[in-house]
């Protein structure tokens, strides 16, 4: 059907209310308002129909493919959006035409197609950036990637070129203007700052590779300790141990310092280091006797007896006086200890032996003699750490009366009564 058939047809009620006598500008004004109900009617009940044809034919499609890149268009609405393109291609061709005697009504339909086409662009183009991103998630290089962030920030540009070129279809004004894109510019600092912040912050934690989604993070000024789940423009979420949720904004991983657990995860073992605190009093010098019954433990039996020899034959041949314990070289029952330490991590089978090893005195402080024990557990499961360690020092506790040491303890209120009473039974 030619233009000037569709003409004809569009100006059918207005010529017949013409010949019925009815002025023509009130003819022209219900003939606009028929013809817009006309198109309206036809422009919906075509969109349904071709938004279900185009719907069905990409599933159809999306079902025979291997690939799921197009399964991810389907459930992201795109073939929905594009659906939309037909009838507005149609309603653009025929505004001109069927409303050839309303130039006013033909400005203002083609001005709404416009600003309809320019939202519908944005939001096929918001459909294939989900997809993507959906897509890319899949792969497993991508997957820890803040993929999220960068869609956003893609929308933002996008929404604003549309809002631009809508303003400019309603108003006419120009927005390549260096007045206009300055004035733009300064409100986009202005209400995008965070956001911008946050943009620049990804592009950091990416780059640097900062953080991934499945890290294990500690972030003390937001009290954030777990699983980052997703990383996007603004925000980086965070699961916690009591599977709570903590949101903290993106900037502040570049900004401010926190803990990720990565290294530990992707080494050979995860460090155990905690201290053992020693009363200062029960530390002495061993003599033979307490050497004979050490002897008796079978992990340090070897060592005792080497460095038991060594130091007798210092003492002879210097002719050391060994009627005082203090005089030449002698053991002390924390060193023993020290060094039982040292062979029982060596013996247990969940220390990772090829990482570093080490049991030593710290400074001595107001509550004891700190004995740190330095090592790394071969499984890096919490629960499973946690019990290793709990083994550990279980049995270092148990074993230093052996060596006549005691664990330092700020007393209690049942040791303060029993020492009163037992000086005022004295008295």
């Amino acid at each position: 059907m030619n233009k000037e058939a569709i003409q004809d047809y569009s100006c059918l009620f207005q010529n017949y209310l013409v010949n019925q006598g009815m002025a023509v500008e009130w003819a022209i004004f219900l003939n606009v308002l028929i013809n817009c109900a006309i198109v309206i009617t036809a422009v919906i009940i075509l969109d349904i129909v071709f938004r279900k044809f185009i719907i069905e034919i990409f599933r159809a499609f999306s079902d025979k493919t291997k690939t799921t890149f197009d399964d991810y268009l389907v459930k992201s609405n795109f073939p929905r959006f594009i659906a939309h393109l037909l009838p507005l291609g149609i309603v653009w061709y025929l505004i001109p035409i069927i409303f050839i005697e309303s130039p006013f009504m033909t400005n203002l339909l083609q001005i709404a197609a416009k600003v309809y086409l320019v939202i519908l662009c944005v939001l096929i183009f918001r459909s294939i950036l989900r997809t993507t991103r959906n897509y890319l998630e899949e792969n497993e290089h991508y997957r820890d990637k803040p993929m999220e962030s960068y869609v956003q920030v893609m929308m933002i540009f996008a929404w604003g070129i549309g809002i631009f070129w809508t303003v400019q279809l309603l108003t006419g004004f120009s927005v390549v203007s260096l007045t206009t894109l300055g004035a733009a510019s300064a409100v986009i600092l202005l209400i995008f700052k965070d956001t911008i912040l946050g943009f620049v912050a990804s592009i950091q934690v990416s780059v640097n590779d900062i953080v991934r989604i499945g890290d294990w993070i500690t972030f003390s000024k937001f009290g954030a300790d777990g699983y980052v789940t997703e990383i996007n423009l603004a925000t980086v979420r965070v699961q916690n141990w009591d599977n709570t949720y903590t949101t903290i904004p993106t900037y502040s991983l570049i900004a401010d310092s926190f803990q990720n657990w990565r290294g530990m995860q992707e080494s050979d073992g995860r460090r155990i280091k905690r201290s053992i605190y020693i009363k200062q009093s029960s530390i002495k010098f061993l003599s033979v006797k307490d050497v004979e019954r050490l002897k008796k433990i079978q992990l340090i039996k070897p060592y005792l007896e080497h460095r038991q020899r060594d130091v007798d034959r210092y003492n002879e041949r210097n002719e050391i006086n060994k009627d005082l314990l203090i005089n030449g070289r002698n053991q002390t029952n924390l060193g023993v200890f020290r060094y039982y330490a040292d062979a029982f991590l060596n013996e247990n089978s969940a220390i990772n032996k090829d990482l570093f090893l080490m049991v030593r005195h710290l400074a001595p402080t107001d509550k004891g003699i700190p004995v740190e024990i330095f090592c790394f557990s071969k499984d890096k499961r919490w629960v499973n750490y946690e019990h290793i360690q709990a083994d550990i020092f279980d049995h270092l506790l148990a074993a230093i009366p052996y060596f006549d040491l005691e664990v330092f303890e700020l007393p209690t209120g049942k040791d303060l009564s029993s020492a009163i009473h037992n000086q005022v039974s004295e008295n």
